[in-house]
């Protein structure tokens, strides 16, 4: 379970004020898929590094139950001078999982081949983006947070990914940020828009996809 309460987020920028959220309040049920829909800007990015922990709400707060992931595929936390294998055993120590475990896992999945054990800074973006991913998808959380993930890498790459979030959301929740309508609706069950600093909770996601898609030619 995922709550916010009165919770408001806001921005000054180059004397500007810019309101993400005001006063917003709603849960998030445990082991649901939601998808978070809205235009470019409305701070859907933002609302996923709130619920995560890593930027605090100008007022209100986020209470939740159960483990939540780090937005999935974001690989800023990684340290440039350690290789993937390093940053990895780093993660899985933080997180109390089997270090060796998570390593097997990431080395498989992500296919960066003699990569793995070279330093981070080296990489490439799509390189970052498989390690990331993998290192996310190979810790259990109750609730993954996802922006755009799956758009990561080749086709196969991409398949690859789709299919091992399906297997995620078996036993977990997720709260979803993408573009991709097709993804949406294969993933999520509900859906919330943010526009203008609320969200507006639906419990179709068709009704969800449709209040987005007005938004978006208006």
């Amino acid at each position: 379970m995922i709550r916010l309460e009165n919770l408001t987020k806001i921005f000054h920028i180059e004397g500007r004020r810019k309101v993400v959220m005001r006063n917003v309040s709603i849960t998030f049920a445990s082991g649901q898929s939601v998808a978070l829909l809205g235009r470019n800007g409305a701070g859907k990015s933002t609302l996923l590094q709130m619920i995560a922990g890593t930027l605090a709400p100008t007022s209100g707060r986020i209470v939740s139950t159960g483990s939540i992931s780090w937005p999935v595929g974001f690989a800023g936390s990684f340290h440039p001078e350690l290789s993937g294998a390093q940053n990895t055993r780093f993660v899985a120590r933080i997180y109390g999982v089997d270090a060796d475990e998570l390593v097997a896992f990431v080395e498989g999945f992500a296919g960066l081949g003699e990569h793995f054990h070279l330093p981070f800074r080296t990489y490439s973006s799509g390189m970052r983006s498989r390690l990331a991913f993998g290192v996310s998808m190979g810790i259990p959380f109750d609730t993954y947070l996802v922006d755009e993930v799956t758009s990561v890498g080749d086709a196969a790459f991409k398949a690859k990914s789709s299919a091992l979030f399906k297997a995620r959301m078996q036993t977990a929740g997720a709260v979803v940020v993408s573009h991709s309508m097709r993804m949406v609706r294969d993933l999520c069950q509900v859906g919330v828009v943010l526009e203008g600093g609320k969200l507006y909770y639906h419990d179709n996601i068709e009704t969800a996809i449709a209040h987005h898609d007005y938004n978006m030619t208006r």
